[in-house]
């Protein structure tokens, strides 16, 4: 990772992963701005905050429904003190059988001292990429 505020990038994508490993879409839409965009990997634009909740709670109590998250990241670009782009590693599924098969960019603003996600993209990852990253 490049930037200087890793352990606060670490603490953004912790709070991401516990509210998707509890279930929790209030929890997990807090994460992101009132405003933000979310690609999700099948193609959908959802926007604002409101349409993240409403949206992952139909995710967490129908198509994902006890599922954990996994997400590392691999790059960290500090674009000026309160704006960093992410890139990560993801996946999501029954544990113990979690596998990285995502990438994800995060684009995170600081606010009163806490990042939140102002855009999001989730792209599956190729079968080589899968390869490479699950070694």
């Amino acid at each position: 990772m490049t930037s200087s505020c890793d352990e606060t990038v670490e603490a953004f994508l912790n709070r991401v992963r516990e509210a998707w490993n509890a279930g929790d879409a209030q929890a997990y839409a807090a994460q992101f701005s009132e405003d933000a965009s979310y690609i999700a990997f099948i193609g959908e634009a959802i926007l604002g905050r409101p349409e993240i909740e409403r949206t992952h709670h139909e995710v967490f109590t129908v198509w994902q429904k006890g599922t954990r998250m996994i997400v590392k990241p691999i790059d960290v670009r500090t674009v000026d003190v309160d704006t960093s782009v992410v890139t990560t590693i993801g996946g999501v599924g029954p544990q113990p059988a979690l596998g990285y098969d995502k990438f994800q960019t995060y684009v995170l603003r600081r606010r009163e001292g806490r990042w939140l996600c102002v855009a999001f993209q989730n792209t599956a990852m190729s079968e080589g990429a899968k390869r490479a990253y699950n070694d």
